[in-house]
């Protein structure tokens, strides 16, 4: 079972995707992507592993900031994994492509990896991204670059996981049940 945890920076969205994983699983894998490039992101960081420690829950960690889907593929079918988040990822694997003339179809590659990892993954799997496009468009090409990838990675993840939520002002709203089709 896979689901997508979306909303805007600081919404409530990691709290939220913490505690439904914790209702899912007696323990978790929780694999973070961000990286401590700075003092302020230390702190981040710092902070979010203070809470897990102080949850009382069973928490183990990896960090993976570049092959998510390499990490995913390797665990054994019954691992539950929460993964905060995936426009760090996301983020991460466009910067380390930059420079590469050819860098969107290298990007484009990864997300098509991280969606099959998605889609074979067996366990309870938490994937937790940021709205992206609800934002002015960025003035930059990287920028642009980057929310375009980031919004048809999570309208593909959405596509493939069986719960989608946003999280607004704290408050989770399922979206997937609630979805119109034609």
């Amino acid at each position: 079972m896979s689901i997508l945890v979306t909303g805007g920076a600081r919404s409530g969205k990691s709290g939220f995707a913490e505690r439904l994983m914790e209702s899912l699983a007696d323990r978790a894998l929780y694999v973070a992507t961000g990286q401590a490039f700075d003092g302020e992101m230390q702190e981040r960081i710092a902070l979010h592993v203070r809470q897990r420690e102080e949850s009382g829950y069973a928490w183990e960690t990896a960090e993976e900031p570049l092959d998510l889907p390499g990490l995913l593929d390797s665990l054994p079918g019954d691992t539950a994994v929460l993964v905060d988040c995936l426009t760090l990822w996301l983020s991460n694997v466009l910067l380390a492509v930059e420079a590469d003339s050819e860098r969107k179809l290298l990007v484009e590659r990864e997300i098509a990896r991280l969606e099959q990892s998605v889609a074979s993954f067996r366990g309870a799997l938490i994937l937790v991204t940021n709205e992206v496009g609800d934002g002015i468009v960025p003035e930059y090409a990287l920028g642009r670059l980057y929310r375009d990838l980031a919004g048809r990675m999570n309208a593909s993840l959405a596509y493939q996981c069986s719960q989608v939520f946003l999280v607004t002002a704290g408050i989770p709203i399922e979206l997937k049940s609630r979805e119109y089709k034609l």
